[in-house]
């Protein structure tokens, strides 16, 4: 009988630990959304998406050694019926290009999967080339664009699309 290959859990292909948001994680998240983003979510946007039972908030952190986890990035997505809705990825500056933005949507695919979901959607800025390809990389598919989806900045959003 053959055995199939078991896969590792995903802190041990990436080297850090994704955990849900609670309550007592705002200051240090606020801190990460202000960094990241020019227009970062609000404080009473985190806190009622911390309140929906379809929404679900993803820290990535990284021990550092005698000082505790480092908040190095996050993921905020919803899980309706059979689809994935990714609202928000966001990785520290000082993080980029670290594998961190993967790590989480590694962790956000792997959670609609096994939830059955049959889609993923989400909508990235048009001039976010890296988002882009990230999100290419695991196969989403642009199907539309939402002009002037993010006002502040009068920029459009790439309508993508992943197909479990």
């Amino acid at each position: 009988m053959r055995r199939m290959r078991e896969e590792p859990a995903p802190e041990a292909r990436h080297g850090y630990s994704i955990r849900q948001m609670t309550a007592e994680d705002l200051p240090a998240v606020m801190l990460l959304e202000k960094a990241a983003f020019k227009n970062p979510w609000s404080q009473d946007l985190l806190k009622r998406e911390l309140q929906h039972e379809w929404s679900t908030i993803l820290l990535v952190e990284e021990e550092r050694e005698g000082q505790g986890p480092e908040l190095l990035g996050l993921a905020i997505f919803w899980i309706v019926h059979d689809e994935v809705h990714v609202l928000n990825v966001a990785t520290a500056p000082q993080h980029r290009r670290r594998g961190v933005a993967r790590a989480v949507m590694d962790e956000v695919l792997a959670r609609g999967r096994a939830r059955r979901c049959t889609l993923a959607t989400l909508e990235v800025r048009k001039s976010n080339e890296a988002a882009l390809q990230l999100y290419r990389a695991y196969g989403f598919r642009p199907v539309g664009i939402r002009p002037n989806y993010y006002v502040d900045e009068g920029e459009d959003a790439v309508v993508m699309v992943l197909d479990f």
